[in-house]
């Protein structure tokens, strides 16, 4: 089979229409029509079929593209064997959550537009277990996440993580709280008649309160759901509840940030990618990218 051919039923699969991938990859839709109606009589089997004014995959097709993935990555991982000076080349689409987009791919950014410009990126923000699902239905290459020591990720066993950087959190209360010294569960055992305010996409922090609570003896309250940091840290101002907040948030006025130690509850950054695909070369050169720097 073509490998052209295969490149633009994989995008087809992706994209949904001709037309879309003809803008992407830079040819004519009359081109992309002809190859797969090409690739359609190698195989013997018709690929498209009539949705409307659109085409879509016929079920031969979608199994087609879903091999086409690893046949792609086999042939650029053996023309990448066969000339490793061949320079990375490729759109990888990447599936992470807010802060990993802010701290570790737009720093990559510009670095891969002036020495790999050849590569190009994709960028979804999607909470871990979205980022996960996309990955899993190969909607996307890569996924970044995030889980805490007290609470970790179940990962599936064809998916292959990597470790990225990890950030200790603390409690946030509102300025002028009495202060407990004493362990996480003595800090939080404190507060038990409080509110609590919690991540509205993804339960992973409302585990590690409610792991911590339990050492103290009682069940959180979990009242208010946010999803960005600063709407958490403007409701603890207007009083409606505690919260976890990296330990390295910006000081801001009305919060005061307590350490929690004993266990110390800790976000762990981690990358995620299909079993046997990180060798695919522009992935490959994404991961190393990232994983510079975290050392």
């Amino acid at each position: 089979m073509d490998v052209r051919r295969l490149e633009l039923l994989l995008a087809l699969s992706r994209l949904g229409s001709m037309h879309a991938v003809a803008e992407t990859l830079n040819v004519t839709t009359s081109t992309v029509s002809q190859q797969i109606a090409a690739l359609a009589k190698e195989v013997g089997t018709p690929l498209v079929e009539p949705a409307g004014r659109r085409v879509r995959l016929t079920p031969a097709g979608r199994r087609l593209a879903g091999h086409a993935v690893h046949i792609l990555a086999a042939h650029e991982a053996a023309r990448a064997d066969l000339d490793p000076s061949a320079a990375p080349a490729g759109t990888v689409r990447v599936a992470a959550f807010h802060t990993a987009i802010r701290d570790s791919l737009l720093p990559v950014v510009h670095r891969l537009a002036v020495e790999h410009p050849a590569v190009r990126l994709e960028i979804q923000e999607q909470e871990p277990p979205d980022a996960r699902a996309m990955l899993e239905r190969d909607l996307v290459d890569l996924a970044i996440g995030y889980d805490y020591n007290l609470a970790p990720a179940p990962i599936d066993p064809s998916l292959e993580v990597g470790h990225l950087w990890q950030s200790t959190w603390s409690l946030a209360v509102p300025s002028r709280s009495r202060r407990t010294p004493g362990t996480s569960a003595e800090v939080l055992g404190a507060f038990a008649d409080r509110d609590w305010i919690v991540n509205s996409r993804n339960n992973a922090d409302e585990q590690v309160v409610r792991t911590i609570a339990a050492l103290a003896g009682y069940e959180p309250r979990v009242t208010q759901r946010a999803d960005s940091l600063q709407l958490v840290s403007e409701m603890i101002i207007a009083g409606l509840g505690v919260a976890l907040l990296p330990a390295t948030y910006p000081k801001t006025t009305g919060i005061s940030l307590r350490r929690l130690h004993t266990p110390e509850p800790r976000m762990r950054a981690y990358t995620l990618t299909r079993r046997g695909h990180a060798n695919w070369p522009p992935l490959a050169l994404l991961l190393s990218l990232l994983q510079r720097r975290t050392h």
